[in-house]
């Protein structure tokens, strides 16, 4: 299997993910070919200087195929694509919901990993302007990335790893986890809890000056700094809540939080969600160690 990855196929390089994966590589030493069929996105990479690629020209002598793809075309992509990749080659997704309802399309003698990135915390110390207005990562403020390697040696990961980091950079650590508790980060905690949350919050102060008739600019400068401390308070312990707080915070779990919302950490609902995302009826559960 393979322990050296020079030569890699982009998948949906004009898109997205694929041109911000694409900048990254494009300053590495590997061997990149960026596949892209639209018109418009191949536009997008001539743009950037970097050459579209027809995958049915590359796919066979590629080492790693990475798919910039949305979820929903994983299946038919990996579908037509996997039976011309070479034999020992890995393939690459980007996020875990398809690996996880066991809908690519698999050959023995491919490998599959998953890798997403976690995305700069909230935390993190920003030095400079250019950490500062890189909330997404991959551009100058460092992040981590959660992989899965299907039953992968520590050898093989050794070997994945570097392109990750490349991919994601700057990167401080990559998490090797099972696709499985890689589903359970994302969706559940980060889509179905956080994200979810961020949302709500919108609507909150949506709400505040809809109710109250108050400057945005003043609710805002009361929410954004309290989301502040109310993340340095519930995680770094930096001082308590006040005994006021406590009971306000009660009374929101009380009026918002259903008793029973941990359900969301059942198997058979992480199971269900994903089904939703992917737009299948449902899921198989993953036959695969990873």
């Amino acid at each position: 299997m393979m322990t050296d990855y020079q030569n890699l196929a982009l998948v949906g390089a004009g898109g997205k993910m694929g041109m911000r994966i694409g900048a990254n590589l494009a300053n590495s030493d590997y061997r990149v070919h960026y596949c892209e069929n639209n018109p418009d996105a191949r536009e997008r990479l001539a743009a950037e200087d970097r050459e579209a690629s027809d995958v049915h020209d590359v796919i066979a002598d590629c080492d790693l195929v990475i798919l910039a793809v949305p979820d929903v075309a994983l299946s038919s992509v990996t579908a037509e694509l996997v039976p011309k990749m070479r034999s020992g080659a890995t393939l690459l997704t980007l996020d875990p919901a398809a690996a996880y309802a066991n809908v690519l399309h698999v050959r023995d003698d491919i490998r599959y990993a998953v890798a997403h990135p976690c995305h700069p915390s909230v935390f993190l110390d920003r030095r400079t302007d250019a950490e500062a207005a890189d909330a997404f990562g991959g551009v100058a403020a460092t992040q981590s990335v959660a992989a899965a390697f299907d039953a992968a040696s520590e050898t093989e990961k050794a070997a994945l790893e570097p392109v990750l980091r490349v991919m994601y950079g700057p990167v401080d650590n990559v998490h090797w986890v099972t696709v499985t508790q890689l589903a359970y980060l994302e969706p559940t905690l980060v889509e179905t809890v956080t994200c979810m949350l961020g949302t709500f919050m919108k609507e909150a102060l949506d709400e505040t000056v809809e109710r109250t008739g108050i400057q945005r600019e003043a609710a805002e400068a009361m929410l954004y700094g309290h989301i502040q401390i109310a993340l340095a308070v519930a995680f770094k312990s930096t001082n308590p809540f006040s005994d006021a707080c406590m009971i306000a915070i009660d009374y929101g779990r009380e009026a918002i939080i259903k008793p029973d919302w941990k359900q969301i950490f059942d198997r058979n609902e992480l199971d269900k969600v994903i089904a939703r995302m992917l737009k299948i009826d449902h899921v198989q559960r993953p036959e695969r160690s990873a």
